[in-house]
Order: C-alpha cells, then structure tokens, then sequence
C-alpha cells in the first residue's frame, strides 16, 4: 500500500505531462492569443479624429469596404518597426489607425518623420477603446469586413511572412 501511495505523484505528473504534449500537438500555438471577437461585430464606439484627421465609428466600419484597424502610439519601438509595412499595403486596404494613450503632438510628429498610411485616424486618449476590442499591447491590428465583423486579429509587429501569409489572405476572404 505504501508503495502505491509513492508513486501516486509520479502517476499525477505523467498523467499532467501526457496531456500538456496532446494539447501541444493539437496545434496549439502559443504563439497565438485568441479573440473573443473575431466574427462578431467591432465594438460600437465613435472615436474622435486625431487633430486634422477624421475618426470614425461603427458606420465608418460597416460602409462595404475592408478595413485594416492598427493600434498603435509614438512611443511604440515596434509600432515604429512595423509602419513601412503598413504603408506598403496603401492602396490595397482601407488603413484606419487608433492613436492608443498618447499625446496628440508626439502622434502627429510620429506621422510626419515617418508618414500616413491612415485614411483615418481616431484617438484613444486613455486606452477605453482598446479594452474594448480586446487588445493586449501596441501593435495590434484587425481586419474588419464590409459588415463591421472582425474577422482576424494580429498581435504585435506585422512583418512581411504575417502580412503575406495571414493579412492578404484575411482580407481577400473578407472582401467577398
């Protein structure tokens, strides 16, 4: 009896072991942060324009265009990683940026040195926003269908191998 009762915590930690590996092989990323609102409408909330900007809100979201929503500030090393990239995709994607808890001047100087991908931009001055749709940090970027339904959720910097390999294609299925 005693002998079972040694090896119960070993039995315990194999058990625990054997289903941390299934849960692994079964294509859990941990990479991956999931999204409760990935196809379900984008938060109805009206953001304010960022000076000599316009904001935009829900209608803005539901107007029959794809839009590409980044999060991102002045004072974000990687935010600043991942602009060039954003203003490659100009052109193929309605861009709409949200100025997460800055200050109007340092966003504006962060858009004049490196330039304005944005067809607009909305400001989250004290980060509510945010809350709402669920974002973990800046970068974080969102692409939302015609309808306003989020439909894919990218946390962190965009890097070419995201953009081509979860953007394009998240965009181009939302725009049928």
């Amino acid at each position: 009896m005693r002998i079972l009762l040694a090896l119960l915590p070993l039995v315990v930690l194999a058990l625990l072991a054997g289903i941390f590996l299934l849960r692994l092989e079964q294509g859990g990323d941990p990479a991956t942060i999931p999204s409760a609102l990935i196809g379900k409408p984008a938060p109805a909330l009206t953001l304010p324009g960022l000076q000599g900007h316009d904001g935009f809100g829900p209608a803005d979201l539901a107007d029959g265009r794809v839009k590409l929503v980044n999060f991102w500030a002045s004072w974000c090393a990687p935010c600043r990683i991942e602009h060039p990239l954003l203003t490659t995709l100009m052109g193929q994607v309605d861009l709409y940026g949200v100025a997460y808890k800055d200050s109007t001047e340092n966003a504006l100087g962060f858009l004049d040195a490196l330039g304005n991908p944005f067809g607009r931009i909305g400001v989250d001055a004290d980060g509510r926003v945010a809350i709402d749709w669920g974002v973990y940090g800046v970068p974080e970027t969102y692409v939302v269908d015609g309808r306003g339904i989020i439909v894919w959720k990218h946390v962190g910097p965009l890097d070419a191998a995201a953009i081509r390999n979860d953007i394009l294609p998240a965009i181009a299925a939302a725009a049928r």
